[in-house]
């Protein structure tokens, strides 16, 4: 059996500390002089404006997003969780601010597993806490992977964290379920095809209208396709 674990941050880009992040390019990574003058520069003073039918709102961004540099200077920036994750013997799967923490055990260690990724998972969240991260605890899922044949055998929780194992978790956009099945999966895709085709369909306009309604239509379909 295998465990997974998916962590969720709160409010992650919005909280990376700067002179942090510039301390790791520079003692971990070996960026120094006019390198890392450069992200010093390209950090520095960052804003970002929004404008929604009325008069726009200036904020600034920690660490900018929708930009190709983001999420890398994100995984540079919480680097150190690999090795916390080592210590514990726990595998780490990083992709910008998605992190999972996984391990394999037989099913009779299932209980000392839970013990050993809930000791991780404290440790991750202590870290977090003293680099001015939030692990959500409230949000963190558990899933326990087992085959087929051996679905009538639970997992264990995360009795301190308060983590119960889940039937199915959604990683990436794919909808992971114990038994490694995508039929969920497949349902789900399944049934948004099929409610953004009504949608279309029902948004039958003359061309004097430019077809106004049904053009809104087609963005939010691609993005939940």
């Amino acid at each position: 059996m295998s465990a997974l674990c998916l962590l969720d941050l709160t409010a992650t880009f919005d909280t990376v500390d700067h002179e942090l992040l510039l301390l790791r390019l520079e003692r971990q990574f070996g960026l120094r002089g006019i390198v890392l003058a450069w992200f010093w520069w390209y950090l520095s003073g960052r804003t970002f404006r929004v404008m929604l039918r009325r008069p726009s709102f200036t904020s600034f961004a920690q660490s900018p997003q929708g930009s190709v540099l983001g999420p890398l200077l994100f995984t540079v920036y919480v680097a150190d969780l690999g090795a916390i994750a080592d210590k514990h013997g726990v595998s780490l799967h990083a992709f910008s601010d998605d992190k999972q923490l996984y391990l394999h055990c037989r099913r009779v260690d299932t209980a000392s597993a839970a013990a050993q990724l809930e000791r991780c998972i404290a440790d991750v969240s202590r870290w977090m806490s003293a680099n001015r991260l939030t692990l959500n605890t409230d949000k963190t899922e558990l899933l326990w992977v087992r085959s087929r044949h051996n679905l009538s055998q639970q997992g264990s929780c995360l009795p301190v964290l308060q983590l119960a194992a889940r039937d199915h978790v959604r990683l990436l956009g794919v909808t992971l379920s114990s038994n490694l099945s995508l039929d969920r999966h497949v349902s789900i895709v399944s049934a948004s095809c099929f409610y953004w085709l009504r949608q279309l369909r029902r948004s039958q306009c003359s061309p004097d209208t430019q077809c106004a309604n049904a053009s809104n239509l087609y963005p939010c379909c691609y993005c939940t396709l």
